[in-house]
């Protein structure tokens, strides 16, 4: 005999990641003080208390029939079954044979749909998952019942009402950037857009091309490796006696020299420039000739027109070194912004925090459902983590009030920019920086395949725009710094925001 209880159901749901934690994310206004918060259809939900309520979803034979009719018929028409064409099975069979589980599907479905959407049409703010209530839920036989009712216990975000004016005074740290740093990202660039010219002799950069054999008592080793396009860098070798007879070395001529002593054994190296397996390394530890044929050199890109369009498009109006420089300056100057913004926010959520002091939390519900969340983790693990995580918790609490307050709102498309310019942020950071539009969105469209990156860049936009509104209300402390009295700061002032 089978049995329908709330825990027997798998609710979808959407989340958040929120300082490595999860929270639902159902933000809205609730009125708290109701005995009754709000009523609609099938689904009531009631509070104990300021921070816990009770959702009751009632389900009925005609909320879920025509689906499970529906997926019924779908199973026939893919049914394998001996001594039946495909699709001919009777409907009778089907039923006996899918029929329970068809219909807890449905009513897990249904029940998780009506549930999640009365949540978010009534901007309710949950916080975790809604738990199956271990008291008052019956069980109901498959067999017998057609009508159910499934009881859930919700974990309610406490109400805040945070005040930010120009009482509060905070640091906002602008990051100028370095001559030195400066000096690298134009060198990076210009090593980005350089290319490759043969050189005479082998320097340490060169990449060095040849025919490789191994020798015994000086001469080719009969049956010994022999590889005829063979090439290394001599700047990768470990040792420098090794690397020093490549260096200086003609093309054309013959350097003699032990691989395992220049890689320093090194298994995926020598594998790699041997042409065999790790396993056969051991057996080619002497001697080899490498015959030189070619020697490439990577140059930079002059500091010239053709190189400014490069690297900033045809449009660009770059005229000189100095022109560039401002330019490189501002594209560090804009990266560095969401470091400040990062700094801004934990300045201010000490202050913030402050504010609206010690706020009540559904503990225990929390606790059951983070519990049932990382079943890893021990009672003491729980406990150990809990304190932190309520932390977290009431700082996105205020970040939720203040972004209602200041009538934020995040679209998909803002999403995808802020995907887009943190491809183009990395791409820069190889010196690339005139990177075509459609790779750039490519590159962003691969990041947002996965959600946790969908829900940081969300965040991050969300956050941006949130300091943005807040430097205008508040009492700012403007202050230029470098970027190693940045990084002192932040290691001084351990905090983290969400």
């Amino acid at each position: 005999m089978e049995y329908a209880s709330a825990s027997y159901l798998r609710l979808s749901k959407n989340w958040a990641t929120f300082g490595g934690h999860f929270y639902a994310v159902f933000q809205s206004q609730k009125d708290n003080n109701s005995k009754i918060i709000k009523k609609k259809m099938n689904v009531s939900i009631k509070n104990t208390d300021a921070v816990n309520a009770i959702a009751t979803v009632a389900i009925e034979k005609a909320d879920y029939a025509n689906e499970v009719e529906k997926a019924l018929r779908t199973y026939r028409q893919r049914a394998n079954v001996p001594g039946f064409r495909k699709g001919m099975v009777p409907m009778g069979m089907i039923k006996k044979m899918y029929g329970k589980g068809v219909k807890a599907e449905e009513i897990n479905r249904v029940v998780g749909r009506e549930l999640y959407r009365y949540i978010a049409e009534n901007k309710l703010n949950v916080l975790g998952e809604p738990m199956p209530n271990e008291e008052l839920q019956k069980e109901y036989d498959f067999d017998t019942t057609d009508d159910f009712e499934f009881v859930f216990d919700l974990a309610l975000s406490p109400v805040v009402d945070v005040v930010v004016d120009k009482s509060i005074r905070v640091p906002y740290y602008t990051i100028q950037p370095t001559e030195e740093m400066i000096d690298r990202q134009i060198e990076s660039m210009r090593s980005s857009y350089g290319h490759s010219v043969e050189a005479d002799e082998v320097s340490a950069n060169d990449v060095v091309k040849g025919r490789l054999c191994e020798l015994e008592d000086g001469q080719p080793k009969e049956g010994g490796i022999c590889v005829e396009e063979a090439m290394l860098l001599p700047a990768y070798m470990k040792d420098e006696e090794e690397k020093n007879k490549f260096v200086g070395a003609a093309r054309n001529s013959v350097v003699v020299f032990n691989p395992s002593k220049a890689y320093n054994n090194n298994e995926y190296e020598l594998s790699s420039l041997l042409k065999v397996d790790k396993s056969a390394i051991g057996e080619h530890t002497g001697d080899f000739s490498f015959e030189i044929s070619s020697i490439s050199r990577h140059e930079k890109a002059e500091l010239n027109e053709e190189f400014f369009k490069q690297a900033f498009g045809e449009e660009t109006d770059i005229k000189n070194e100095a022109d560039l420089r401002v330019k490189v300056t501002e594209g560090v100057r804009e990266q560095f912004t969401a470091e400040s913004d990062y700094k801004f926010l934990i300045d201010l959520r000490r202050e913030l925090e402050a504010q609206v002091g010690e706020l009540q939390f559904p503990d225990a519900l929390l606790k059951r459902w983070l519990k049932l969340s990382h079943t890893e983790w021990s009672d003491e693990e729980l406990e150990k983590q809990y304190p932190a995580m309520i932390k977290d918790l009431t700082f996105h609490v205020i970040k939720e009030d203040l972004v209602k307050k200041n009538d934020i709102v995040v679209t998909p498309q803002e999403v995808r920019n802020f995907a887009i310019i943190v491809a183009k942020n990395q791409f820069a950071q190889y010196g690339m920086s005139a990177v075509p539009q459609d790779a750039l969105e490519r590159y962003a469209n691969t990041m947002m395949e996965k959600e946790d990156a969908r829900r940081n860049f969300f965040d991050r936009v969300t956050e941006n725009k949130l300091a943005a509104a807040l430097k205008e209300k508040l009492d700012i402390d403007a202050k230029t710094v470098s970027p190693d009295e940045f990084n002192k700061l932040m290691t001084e002032q351990p905090a983290s925001a969400e």
